[in-house]
C-alpha cells in the first residue's frame, strides 16, 4: 500500500515551531511582523490572505492587511511597498497575486526589500537560492523539502524530476532538490519523451498546472509523487474521467458542483510508494512555510 504524505500533520508540525520560535524572539523584545497586501476585491484572494493573518495571530506574529483599492496605479503600489520596506516593525512583505492589469506586478515584486521578501519571488533570493547560500524560499517549494525531510524520504543521490519550469515553484523546487544533493531533471510543455523521463523519477514533482496531467503510464513503480496542482473539475465528464465510482468524491461534487484535482492522475498514487494527495498535501504547507519565512527574516534582518 503506497504511503499517504500527510500535509495536514506536518504543517501543525510546522506552525508549533513557529511559534516557539516567536516565543523565544519575544523574550528579547522581537515580534516579527507581515504586512499582506491585497488589492481590490477578489474573493479567492480575501479567503487567502485573511487566512494568513489569521495563522498570523495564532502564532504570535504582528500583522498588518493592507486593500488599495482596485483602481490603484503601478506608481502609487511603489509607494507603498517604499513605505513597508522602510518600517523597522515589518519583516515581511507579502503582495497577493493576481494584482489589476494597469499595475506591473514584476516592476512591484523587484521593489520589495530581498531582506522582506517572504514570498521568495525577488531575484536576490532566487540568486541567493541558486548560490545554494542563506534565502528566503518561495513558500510551496520550500513546503515540499519540509514533506520529505519530515516524512524521511531521502533526497541525496534520487532522480527528482521536476514537470514545471516556473519561477514560482518549478524552477525554485529543481534548486531545492539540488541543494539536497538530488540528481535533478526538469521538464516541461516542449520536453521530449517526457513519460520516458518520468519513469525514471525516484522522486517525481508535478507542477505544470494540468489536471491529472501526469498518468499512470508515466510512473516509475514505488516512487515518491509529490502533486503540487490543484485544479477544480466543474463538469460530470472532468469528473468521470478521474473520480468515477469514487462514493466520497461523488458526495462533495454533488454538494459543491466541483472538486479538486491535483496535476497527478489519482490512479498513478496506487503505483507510487509515497504520495501527496490533494487535497491534504503540498497545499497545506504554503501558509506554514509563508510563517516560518516570516521569522527567518525577522531574525536575519537582526543578524540572529
Amino acid at each position: 500500500m503506497p504511503r499517504i504524505l500527510d500535509g495536514a500533520a506536518i504543517a501543525v508540525a510546522i506552525k508549533q515551531e513557529v511559534a516557539a520560535e516567536v516565543k523565544l524572539l519575544a523574550a528579547q523584545g522581537i515580534t516579527p511582523g507581515l504586512a499582506a497586501v491585497l488589492v481590490g476585491n477578489v474573493p479567492a484572494s480575501e479567503i487567502y490572505v485573511r487566512s494568513k493573518v489569521q495563522a498570523c495571530a495564532e502564532l504570535g506574529i504582528y500583522s498588518d492587511l493592507i486593500t488599495p483599492s482596485d483602481d490603484i496605479t503601478t506608481e502609487a503600489m511603489l509607494d507603498l511597498i517604499a513605505t513597508l520596506n522602510s518600517r523597522n516593525e515589518i519583516d515581511g512583505i507579502l503582495v497577493q497575486l493576481p494584482l489589476p492589469r494597469q499595475v506591473d506586478a514584476k516592476v512591484l515584486l523587484d521593489a520589495v526589500s530581498p531582506f522582506k521578501d517572504v514570498d521568495g519571488f525577488h531575484p536576490v533570493n532566487a540568486g541567493r537560492l541558486q548560490a545554494g547560500r542563506p534565502a528566503l524560499a518561495p513558500c510551496t517549494p520550500a513546503g515540499v523539502i519540509e514533506i520529505l525531510r519530515r516524512s524521511e524520504i531521502s533526497i541525496a543521490g534520487q532522480h527528482a524530476v521536476v514537470v514545471g519550469r516556473s519561477d514560482i515553484v518549478g524552477k525554485p523546487a529543481a534548486m531545492l532538490l539540488l541543494n539536497q544533493n538530488a540528481t535533478v531533471t526538469i521538464c516541461h510543455s516542449k520536453t521530449r519523451n517526457l513519460a520516458e523521463i518520468t519513469r525514471q523519477a525516484d522522486i517525481l514533482v508535478a507542477a505544470i498546472g494540468r489536471p491529472g496531467f501526469i498518468t499512470p503510464e508515466m510512473v516509475k513503480p514505488g516512487a515518491t509523487l509529490i502533486d503540487v496542482g490543484i485544479n477544480r473539475l466543474n463538469t460530470r465528464e472532468e469528473f468521470d474521467r478521474f473520480f468515477l465510482g469514487n462514493a466520497k468524491r461523488e458526495a462533495a461534487f454533488a454538494k459543491r458542483g466541483s472538486v479538486i484535482v491535483g496535476d497527478i492522475d489519482p490512479k498513478a498514487f496506487e503505483l507510487s510508494g509515497a504520495y501527496t494527495p490533494v487535497p491534504g498535501g503540498v497545499g497545506l504547507l504554503t501558509i506554514a512555510m509563508l510563517m516560518a519565512n516570516t521569522v527567518r527574516a525577522a531574525k536575519m534582518r537582526r543578524g540572529l
